[in-house]
């Protein structure tokens, strides 16, 4: 068995190279799991300077030198921030506040709805199974109103930590834009001269990112789009808050989709009914939906590394499990990262008995 154990270690880590990128690649998690709060800020800058990397470059195609360029993308960044603080989060605040008002009111329709369960298949559902979900959607509305109150108590804070963001954000976003080249080579400098395996990866793991993350938000803002344009047109209520709901839902692939299909199909339903209107606008979410899996994620995603969708999910719930909304976010570069470590991990040859 140690024979075994040892042929083993000595085929797969014996390479220093292998060793030192699986050091890098712990290290990082760690300090991720460690700090992944405090760190929040640069994160999200991180994710930002690499969304505006693509107008850099296209701005700088026109003839613009580096910090010319740097300037327009960096105003350009602030003119949509001020558009989504003032503009668009105080809506889409508003018909929140009104949706926690009338989730009783839903919940009371939702519980009419199962309370037919019995009646049309009653071998498949009994009255105390409806009761037993009826009780556990009450507590469900007890908890979301408490979480509401609490929320709101400690709003404060939140006012505090959402100005924190929108200063340091910015700031390290502008340095990022303009600095990348020299922070890459200040990291870089602390690694060994010889690193081909490092360089191999870290290669095609910047493609990935990058086009995962750029491919997402325009995803994000396409679909929440159309869906909000829908929305509005059917007249549903909350247009605005579903069609949010509806863009972030592709952050969680599959998941999201199914989940966010509930609070639409409840606020419809509660709107108007078993009617055709209802029935349009589950229609017409499923055709975005269908679209949006069809036919944008292949095209915007065309040149990033495929995944089985087992792995996608797999990954989804260990990286979401483990840091939240970023594990989600970052769930499909990660699990594309673990795939071309493997790819490129040296499998060396040994003369070691087995």
């Amino acid at each position: 068995m140690l024979k075994v154990v040892r042929g083993w270690i000595d085929r797969y880590f014996s390479d220093e190279e292998a060793l030192l990128l699986l050091f890098i690649i712990g290290g990082l998690l760690l300090l991720i799991m460690a700090l992944g709060s405090v760190l929040a800020p640069f994160l999200t800058a991180v994710v930002v300077a690499y969304l505006l990397q693509g107008a850099m470059n296209f701005f700088k195609s026109l003839g613009l030198g580096h910090l010319s360029a740097t300037v327009v993308v960096f105003l350009l960044f602030l003119s949509i921030l001020l558009t989504l603080l003032l503009i668009i989060l105080p809506a889409t605040w508003k018909q929140t506040i009104e949706f926690f008002y009338e989730l009783p009111r839903m919940a009371t329709k939702g519980q009419e709805l199962l309370m037919l369960l019995p009646e049309k298949y009653p071998d498949l559902v009994t009255v105390e199974q409806v009761k037993l979900w009826t009780q556990q959607i009450r507590d469900e509305i007890a908890s979301i109103g408490q979480l509401a109150l609490t929320f709101s108590v400690s709003g404060i804070t939140g006012v505090m930590g959402l100005l924190i963001y929108c200063v340091l954000v910015p700031i390290l976003v502008f340095f990022l834009l303009k600095d990348s080249t020299k922070i890459v080579q200040w990291c870089t400098a602390f690694l060994p001269t010889k690193r081909n395996l490092l360089n191999n990866v870290w290669a095609e793991m910047d493609v990935q990112i990058a086009n995962y993350i750029r491919g997402k938000a325009v995803e994000i803002i396409i679909v929440g789009g159309v869906s909000y344009v829908a929305f509005v047109i059917m007249g549903i209520n909350y247009a605005a808050l579903l069609a949010i709901g509806v863009g972030l839902s592709v952050l969680i692939p599959y998941i999201g989709a199914a989940v966010i299909t509930v609070p639409i199909a409840l606020v419809g339903y509660v709107q108007w009914g078993w009617t055709n209107d209802f029935i349009y606008l589950l229609t017409v979410y499923a055709i975005i939906q269908g679209l949006d899996g069809n036919v944008l994620v292949p095209l915007l995603f065309s040149e990033v590394v495929n995944l089985h969708p087992v792995a996608i999910i797999v990954a989804v719930l260990v990286f979401g499990g483990l840091w939240g909304f970023w594990g989600v976010f970052f769930a499909i570069p990660l699990a594309t990262l673990f795939k071309a470590v493997i790819r490129a991990w040296p499998a060396g040859t040994t003369n070691a008995p087995v």
